[in-house]
């Protein structure tokens, strides 16, 4: 055995530089078996270069510290949250009223994303890979899937940060403009505030590894967005601040996916029903969410079975363990 001090130096600064990686890919929440999330795995749907005018546009989003701050999240009509690998989380933004110039970092999509995005029609997904053994049922799904592979024309690399927390969609260079508001079928309900409530100006919301805090805003009339425990901004400077945020409580329950050191990837049931606390105008609501079948909305009712109407702007739905 090679005991020299020049041997063990070597030695010693390869496991640490195989500690980072490691250590980054969990952090981004890699998966093994396929594909890697740096964009070299894609789905083998043909090129697709513009929308047909009546779909959605779902990105999925990395969420990792060193993927912040994001771009083009404000101009998304929803933003849903969801846990992954490690107890990080993943962001899906969706767009129907206003498409942005630039969205991401754009990463991996997951098997959940398939069920939460049946509720539209023929959505376009913009992803940058996924694990090997899930891209053919991304094929089989009712949606367009977007990649890096299938239309180079739609991303771009940025200079500003390494890969893979670099890649960034062009919405205008995959559809004709938005689709408009008539395209989010997600059962939502918009209106007056209903009544009831508790005051409650600050509420988070925890994974094992991540965290968000959404604190009312009087001034803004919008709920102000912290993650780990920091304003979450836009690269323009601006807070993300949605109008309603629902804290959705769901079944989260290890799929038939790992990633490369072997941690199984979570699925999030969105299908079903369950507790939700609705936030909107510094007061929390307690409801009830239905979801009976992947293909229709969720509606959201007290527990007296009224309707739940959400302020008119951006909506997070966050996707939290049921107790």
């Amino acid at each position: 055995m090679d005991t020299a001090p020049g041997a063990r130096t070597r030695r010693g600064r390869a496991a640490a530089l195989l500690a980072a990686v490691v250590a980054a890919c969990l952090a981004a929440g890699c998966t093994s078996g396929g594909p890697s999330d740096d964009g070299r795995g894609s789905s083998s749907r043909p090129s697709r270069d513009a929308a047909d005018g009546s779909s959605v546009l779902a990105v999925k989003v990395d969420n990792a510290r060193t993927a912040r701050p994001h771009t083009g999240l404000e101009a998304a009509d929803v933003v849903y949250v969801e846990q992954v690998e490690g107890g990080l989380s993943r962001l899906m933004a969706v767009y129907a009223s206003r498409l942005p110039e630039s969205v991401g970092p754009v990463r991996s999509a997951r098997e959940s994303d398939l069920e939460l995005l049946r509720q539209f029609r023929r959505p376009v997904l913009a992803f940058s890979g996924a694990q090997g053994r899930l891209l053919p049922f991304i094929d089989r799904a009712p949606l367009e899937a977007v990649t890096p592979e299938s239309s180079p024309r739609g991303y771009v690399r940025g200079t500003d940060r390494p890969a893979p927390h670099n890649l960034y969609l062009r919405p205008g260079q995959l559809m004709d403009g938005p689709p408009g508001r008539s395209a989010l079928t997600t059962g939502f309900r918009y209106g007056p505030a209903p009544e009831g409530g508790r005051a409650e100006i600050r509420h988070t919301v925890r994974y094992p590894a991540a965290r968000f805090t959404f604190t009312w805003s009087p001034d803004r009339d919008r709920w102000l967005v912290a993650m780990d425990g920091s304003p979450a901004v836009t690269t323009a400077g601006e807070q993300l601040s949605p109008a309603t945020v629902v804290v959705q409580h769901v079944t989260v329950r290890p799929s038939d996916f790992r990633d490369f050191l072997g941690n199984t990837t979570p699925y999030t049931e969105t299908v079903g029903s369950g507790k939700a606390t609705v936030l909107r105008g510094g007061r929390a609501h307690d409801a009830r969410w239905n979801r009976p079948d992947a293909t229709e909305g969720t509606s959201f009712r007290t527990a007296g079975g009224a309707p739940v109407s959400f302020a008119p702007g951006q909506v997070w739905v966050v996707y939290a363990t049921a107790p």
